[in-house]
């Protein structure tokens, strides 16, 4: 195959992911984040860069958002939330950051692979996505990409529908969320 057919591929493959999204869970992740205090966002590797763009348009929409493992991060608190996105819902460190806000009164949302994980088990809401995992069994191959790629996609498309859902329920633009992009560059 060329660049060109990879790339189609990639889009017919994330149009499948799409389709099997639960409407429902997103919806209800989206109100969350509406009546919610500060949402504070984890994730790591590639998933964490996905968390940090999610974070950053919370940001433009107006919502007090946070890249947790930063300097400038606040602690958590009650009626704060903690979405953490991650494809096993075993990684160690995410697993803390879900125990220690659950003891401090906040919500945790996983948004995964993997509802039946440590971390999915722990959360408050779950949001399953469609992907495959970074070990892919031989024979079951979902995806001609490498490792979880199908998987950080999907989570950077779902993360974006969020945000567009909230836009619609407070009646935000883009016009209005572009007052709050950095001006300093």
């Amino acid at each position: 195959m060329n660049t060109f057919s990879y790339a189609q591929e990639i889009v017919n493959e994330l149009q499948r992911s799409v389709a099997q999204l639960g409407a429902g869970e997103a919806e209800q992740m989206a109100e969350l984040l509406l009546r919610s205090g500060r949402v504070f966002v984890a994730g790591a590797g590639r998933s964490g860069l996905m968390g940090r763009a999610f974070a950053m348009r919370l940001m433009h929409a107006g919502k007090d958002a946070y890249v947790v493992g930063e300097t400038v991060t606040p602690g958590i608190g009650p009626g704060d939330v903690l979405v953490l996105g991650t494809g096993s819902g075993e990684t160690a460190s995410l697993l803390s950051m879900a125990v220690k806000a659950q003891a401090v009164g906040a919500t945790v949302v996983a948004v995964t692979l993997s509802p039946e994980s440590s971390i999915g088990l722990l959360a408050d809401h779950v949001v399953k996505l469609p992907g495959a995992p970074k070990e892919q069994a031989d024979g079951g191959r979902i995806t001609i990409q490498p490792m979880a790629s199908l998987f950080e996609q999907t989570l950077l498309l779902f993360y974006d529908a969020v945000i567009l859902r909230m836009m619609e329920e407070t009646g935000q633009t883009s016009t209005r969320m572009f007052g709050n992009h950095a001006n300093l560059e």
